[in-house]
């Protein structure tokens, strides 16, 4: 029988979140490598769906950024979740910002960061992907160093996209993050057409070589006026983008206003988020019709905050930051909310 999550959470809250961050994935790391993924593990829920040219055994996954390196794929696959995604890698490893960088808010039940993209670089995130077992679908997220220059940055994703190529059932570009500088600047109309028109060039010689074709989605922020979302998703038909995420962290902090570490600086998640990418999703689906999947992430604590993606027009989800306020059971929670959803709606 697993862990009770509401045991060991206290103990974990006492800790550095950073530290606790790695405690609990090296932990669930060196279960799983012993045969005792038993510990924290949960059976899938099996509700299939087809989508992006995969299957997933679920509608649930792990966003990116809680498994930077690659390095616990299998391990966090055991929790129940239809696929999981990792990263955001960079060409060339980097050590991100400066410490502390991580902040909980239990009240608002949220995770303030600014943690900058670090990570192992390209070369060891693809040793440590080459060695899962791929229990499920794998989404590879790639961004750019904080070192290059914005007006650079599809050298680095053309970089990151050649590298994960033939190890990714998709690849995520992710140009949203709040914590390297300059970065949303991508999410701009000039500065999008000439990021997505590159690296649909990359990929189409990519497929070419390779005789396969992975999808590629754009990951964007929930902080976007109407019109913003509407030229994002023009852009993404234009360029013959699979798919979107939706979304990253915001700055926004209304709703956090007067809590401790309210005011640090960098990307707020977590259920105060849940709205602004809600709002988002329906957007998107609004503009991009039903052909275009969509997945949605931010502030899922509940298998019902899991439906209200879906209602909005998400065709999955993602978790990360309700992870940390509910653990593994919130996997198949959602994953059981949302295959009763789908239910109703045949």
């Amino acid at each position: 029988m697993p862990l009770s999550y509401p045991l060991i959470r206290p103990i974990l809250f006492r800790l550095n979140p950073e530290w606790a961050h790695h405690l609990t994935l090296s932990g669930i790391r060196m279960a799983h490598s012993a045969g005792l993924s038993i510990l924290y593990a949960h059976a899938p829920v099996h509700d299939p769906v087809e989508l992006l040219g995969l299957r997933f055994a679920n509608r649930v996954g792990l966003a990116a950024g809680l498994d930077k390196n690659g390095e616990a794929i299998d391990a966090l696959a055991a929790m129940g979740f239809g696929f999981v995604e990792v990263g955001t890698v960079t060409p060339r490893a980097q050590p991100g910002n400066p410490k502390p960088r991580m902040f909980r808010l239990p009240q608002a039940q949220a995770l303030i960061n600014r943690m900058g993209f670090n990570n192992a670089g390209l070369e060891a995130f693809l040793r440590h992907v080459r060695r899962s077992h791929r229990p499920v679908p794998i989404g590879l997220n790639i961004g750019k160093n904080a070192s290059t220059p914005v007006e650079q940055a599809l050298d680095d994703y053309r970089l990151g996209l050649e590298g994960v190529y033939t190890q990714a059932d998709y690849v995520s570009i992710n140009i949203s993050s709040p914590n390297t500088r300059n970065l949303r600047q991508l999410q701009t109309d000039a500065a999008l057409q000439g990021l997505l028109q590159g690296l649909a060039a990359t990929r189409e010689q990519l497929r070419q070589q390779h005789g396969r074709h992975v999808p590629m989605l754009l990951k964007i922020a929930p902080d976007l006026e109407d019109a913003d979302i509407d030229v994002i998703a023009d852009q993404l038909l234009t360029h013959g983008l699979d798919g979107v995420i939706a979304t990253n962290t915001t700055l926004a902090r209304d709703a956090v206003a007067g809590l401790t570490h309210a005011h640090e600086a960098g990307g707020l998640s977590g259920a105060p988020v849940r709205a602004a990418s809600t709002r988002v999703i329906a957007r998107l689906r609004q503009r991009l019709g039903h052909n275009v999947p969509i997945i949605g992430v931010g502030g899922i604590m509940s298998g019902a905050d899991a439906v209200e993606k879906l209602r909005a027009g998400a065709d999955l989800v993602q978790l990360y930051t309700g992870l940390i306020y509910r653990g593994p059971e919130l996997v198949g929670e959602c994953a059981k909310a949302l295959a009763l959803e789908a239910s109703r709606g045949e």
